[in-house]
């Protein structure tokens, strides 16, 4: 399909957004045939207009679509209109979205979070295997598919690291001496051989690990350690981000150690340590308490 290989290898969007983009075309294009009765073919795209777009988006929404979703939805309707050719674009404007801002853990519970995972391990490199994953993510501020797409050929690491990001773009990002230890120590006790063609971290039979495996072990140790249900792999990224910015670190080196393709993206980080100090003012000043 041409809209799966332009996506795939002209955009580069993730295995996840390609199939949410060739669904919602889908969905589009089944809308307008009901809503026509007529075959959809890229002439009739061409005649889209703005009240249809209005009525598949109503439908969207009466199925129970967010804002966020629908928002992407009409992301996506614009690439894959833009892909066919069609211009001008029906002027249709997404929902107004509220700016959620990442509450980051504390170096301490970020720790306490990756040891709690790690100790719940069936084996003793699976343990250490989850230890130095989470480690990865607070300590080097990854996404938990750039650790997992690290490959055998790249051990040794030194003091940076290279990895590659969204849209295939690559970094450099620093190496702690104790996440490295950490990585190591898995390395030492791992069972599978490392080498070019295989995962750097390894699933219990010996495949690529899922993500999903992460996130469910997460969730478990969360709700063992009485944390907030917004505590997830993604959160030790958004932890690493919030510390680096309350310890001086300027946006501009903040968006490249995150591999933020625009300075915009960094700026929440902003408003994640502003709201930390007014945590602390309202914990600690004696009048705090009278404050909206």
């Amino acid at each position: 399909m041409e809209w799966e290989h332009h996506l795939r290898f002209s955009l580069r969007r993730s295995p996840h957004s390609i199939r949410a983009y060739i669904a919602t075309a889908h969905r589009l294009v089944t809308f307008l045939g009901q809503h026509r009765g007529e075959i959809i073919d890229k002439a009739a795209l061409h005649t889209l207009n703005l009240a249809e777009m209005r009525a598949y988006l109503a439908e969207r929404r009466q199925s129970g679509l967010a804002n966020n979703s629908a928002s992407r939805e009409i992301s996506a309707i614009r690439a894959f209109l833009t892909f066919a050719g069609v211009d001008p674009l029906p002027a249709l404007k997404g929902p107004r979205l509220k700016k959620g801002v990442p509450r980051p853990l504390s170096p301490q519970d970020a720790v306490s979070l990756a040891k709690e995972v790690s100790e719940d391990a069936a084996q003793p490199w699976i343990e250490a295997r989850d230890l130095a994953l989470l480690l990865l993510l607070y300590g080097s501020g990854l996404r938990i598919g750039e650790a997992l797409s690290l490959k055998g050929n790249q051990f040794p690491f030194g003091a940076i690291l290279r990895v590659t990001g969204k849209r295939s773009k690559t970094r450099l990002v620093p190496l702690l001496e104790k996440v490295r230890a950490a990585l190591e120590h898995y390395v030492q006790l791992c069972p599978f051989p490392l080498a070019a063609e295989t995962p750097f971290f390894f699933g219990a039979k010996g495949g690529p690990l899922s993500a999903d495996v992460i996130r469910r072990n997460v969730r478990k140790a969360r709700y063992q350690l009485g944390f907030d249900n917004k505590v997830t792999p993604h959160a030790l990224r958004h932890s690493f981000a919030s510390h680096l910015l309350g310890r001086g670190a300027d946006l501009r080196s903040l968006q490249e150690l995150l591999g933020h393709a625009s300075l915009s993206s960094t700026q929440i980080y902003t408003a994640v340590d502003a709201a930390r100090l007014l945590d602390v003012y309202r914990a600690a000043h004696p009048r705090a308490e009278r404050e909206p």
